[in-house]
């Protein structure tokens, strides 16, 4: 990747990720919202959407805009729409939220926010859309993991399409039968669109080549992963297009979300398979932290999967869906992305300052911005608390749910000072740290180095 361009904006969307997930915490640790709240509450919907668009959303994103130009080995399309779209969508993410608070009778003023909310963010992620489109649509035929992300965007404008569905349904007078039947009924619609195609389905195409790339093992290629991509894409497809076409029909959407729960379980349990087969290939045999926590989330994944069938043969989904949806979010898209931001931060810090000077001069290694014995640690307490805040919302523990909180806000405070200290090279050595032609990063903008 020596030479590949770097993504101006891209350290200002991770930025706002690990705000708002720390946001978030806090939010917990305080008791707003779920589980101190029904799952449907206003307040609920704030910290929801605070972790799936201002966390996990802004994060992808970021990550987008540096590794779809890798995975396709293509320019990205404009390195201008970054900017704007990080702008529409900030605003849409505070007016949505704004939104949720009149609804909950926290801010009382009048029109709604919602709908306002709803039109930026649509136009911060179309942006976000055409811009990875046109990349990726110029790099045809897409390799495999690629056409995961080309899968991942359709679910995300499926996402925002429904949400906006809902904004107007609640902050406005929507008068259509069908509108107000996905408005009433298609919650379900929009959780499978958001967490399961476009955050989960982007991850899995992201990390089958980073994983391979930073455990030096070989890409994967063969009828598993391409089971993975088309029983995956058949489950998206059957749970979101089948439950529509319920709803439109006024039938439950139940029989189209098992059908597509059946098939995604399938795509999943053959994707945690290359993941242990490339753990087991790999050429690098004592493997950095990345991808030694990397195999927490992976975990994470695999109990998500596990505790879905169980909950189904107890009969106990439905009430249990909140611990359910926690674990995903936190023990295997968080942890997946905080595992890997250890090393994209790193990784991309490292080409902005010293690939411009590497073969001219000494330079240090990747590993040496980071100093991993420190972040370990506090990984460890990371994932440790998810899953004991799992099992405390499980077993209807709410004050041992905010204290697992309160564990999961330091450890991700310290992996986040981890995150700011290697954008700093607060860890490189003095004599190694600005060389001649080796300028200080910025801490929110990659810029080139003045001999690139």
């Amino acid at each position: 990747m020596i030479g590949v361009s770097l993504s101006r904006w891209t350290m200002a969307y991770f930025a706002v990720a690990v705000a708002s997930l720390l946001l978030s915490e806090s939010l917990m640790i305080a008791g707003y919202g779920f589980p101190a709240m029904a799952i449907q509450a206003p307040q609920t919907l704030v910290l929801v959407h605070i972790v799936a668009i201002g966390w996990l959303s802004f994060l992808l994103c970021g990550a987008l805009f540096q590794f779809v130009p890798v995975l396709v080995a293509r320019s990205l399309f404009s390195n201008t729409l970054p900017f704007p779209a990080l702008l529409f969508l900030l605003a849409g993410l505070a007016a949505l939220v704004t939104g949720f608070l009149q609804l909950a009778g926290t801010i009382d003023f009048t029109p709604s926010l919602l709908p306002y909310g709803a039109i930026s963010l649509a136009i911060g992620f179309t942006l976000v859309l055409y811009n990875l489109g046109r990349t990726l649509w110029q790099a045809r035929p897409l390799p495999l993991q690629a056409r995961f992300v080309a899968v991942a965007l359709v679910c995300l404008a499926a996402t925002v399409t429904l949400g906006a569905i809902f904004s107007f349904a609640f902050g406005t007078t929507v008068h259509s039968e069908a509108l107000l039947a996905i408005a009433g009924y298609g919650l379900p619609l929009h959780v499978s669109a958001g967490l399961g195609g476009w955050l989960t389905f982007a991850a899995i195409g992201v990390s089958y080549r980073l994983l391979a790339m930073f455990m030096l093992a070989p890409e994967l290629k063969g009828r598993r992963p391409q089971a993975v991509f088309w029983l995956g894409t058949a489950a998206l497809a059957v749970a979101i297009l089948g439950g529509l076409a319920s709803l439109l029909c006024h039938a439950s959407v139940f029989p189209a979300l098992l059908v597509g729960g059946g098939l995604g379980a399938v795509a999943l349990a053959l994707y945690l398979a290359d993941a242990v087969h490339l753990y087991r290939a790999r050429k690098r045999r004592i493997i950095e932290l990345n991808s030694r926590m990397a195999a927490f989330a992976l975990a994470s994944l695999a109990a998500s999967v596990v505790l879905t069938v169980v909950l189904l043969a107890l009969g106990r989904l439905t009430q249990q869906v909140g611990a359910l949806v926690f674990l995903v979010a936190f023990g295997w898209l968080s942890g997946l992305g905080l595992a890997k931001l250890y090393k994209i931060v790193a990784f991309l810090t490292w080409l902005e300052c010293y690939g411009p000077v590497l073969g001219k001069k000494a330079t240090p290694r990747v590993q040496d911005l980071v100093v991993e014995g420190r972040a370990r640690g506090w990984f460890v307490v990371y994932y440790l608390a998810v899953w004991s805040a799992t099992a405390c919302l499980l077993a209807s523990q709410d004050l041992a749910f905010r204290l697992a909180a309160a564990a999961m806000a330091v450890a991700t405070l310290a992996i986040a000072a981890q995150l700011v200290r290697t954008r700093l090279l607060s860890d490189v050595p003095a004599t190694a740290r600005l060389t001649e032609g080796v300028g200080r990063p910025h801490l929110l903008i990659c810029t080139p180095s003045p001999n690139r």
